[in-house]
């Protein structure tokens, strides 16, 4: 593990990626966890005011963010300035995206259906950090060597068309499938050669006349909804907490 964390992390200068990311995923966590306490009223934790002003995690997530991502910039990749700087911006990024949803909306939807929006830009947000960590390049260019290098037509062909098919799958209403292919290699194929969902830009264009395709999307993308619902709902339940029957219950967190 130590030869591996050093080859892998430490020596190609990952190391404040690595801190960046266990920072953000831990803050996310230890986040739920305070606001479901206070949700549940139990534990020493309350919500936060001043002046009246209810303040959302999400303001102080704003400045830490802010202060770590220029302190990294200007840190450079190694040293403990940087590390210290990755690990403050991993924190602010946490709080920030916790409460992604509130943003989109401009509203307190943090216990509602809406919310779960939240879960699933961390979710997303840490597993494209992930790949990024493990060596996959943006586009599916990893680890090129020379001979690679200097056939760059090679590679901006295999950029270009890696992107063409990733943008075609989001068309098709594909948009997680799309968002890992431009960072994986083939991915986004799967979601670029099958059926659209049924609201897609794709279906509404191009399966306007196609009565037959618009038929086989809707059933496809009931089948799959009702196959993956269930599990999708309980894993964002399990992380994130059941939202509640109404919008009042949005405001009983930090």
């Amino acid at each position: 593990m130590g030869s591996w964390l050093e080859r892998n992390i430490i020596e190609p200068g990952k190391l404040p990626l690595l801190l960046a990311l266990a920072a953000f995923v831990l803050t996310f966590l230890i986040t739920r966890l305070i606001t479901r306490l206070i949700r549940a009223g139990k534990g020493p934790f309350g919500n936060v005011s001043a002046g009246g002003t209810h303040i959302h995690h999400v303001v102080p997530g704003v400045v830490l963010t802010v202060v770590g991502g220029f302190c990294a910039v200007a840190g450079g990749q190694r040293g403990f300035g940087s590390a210290l700087a990755a690990v403050v911006f991993g924190i602010g990024a946490g709080l920030v995206l916790d409460e992604f949803a509130l943003i989109l909306h401009l509203s307190d939807v943090y216990w509602t259906e809406e919310g779960r929006k939240s879960v699933e830009a961390v979710v997303l947000t840490a597993s494209l950090v992930g790949l990024f960590l493990l060596g996959f390049s943006p586009f599916g260019v990893d680890g090129l060597d020379e001979d690679d290098l200097q056939g760059r037509g090679t590679a901006i062909a295999t950029i270009v068309g890696n992107f063409a098919v990733a943008l075609v799958a989001l068309v098709k209403g594909k948009i997680r499938i799309a968002i890992f292919g431009v960072i994986i290699p083939f991915v986004a194929l799967f979601g670029a050669i099958r059926l659209a969902r049924p609201g897609s830009l794709w279906a509404r264009r191009l399966y306007r006349r196609r009565p037959r395709a618009r038929a086989r999307a809707r059933l496809r993308a009931y089948r799959h909804d009702r196959r993956w619902a269930g599990p999708t709902r309980k894993f964002q339940n399990w992380i994130g907490g059941t939202p509640g029957p109404e919008p009042t219950r949005a405001l009983e967190r930090h």
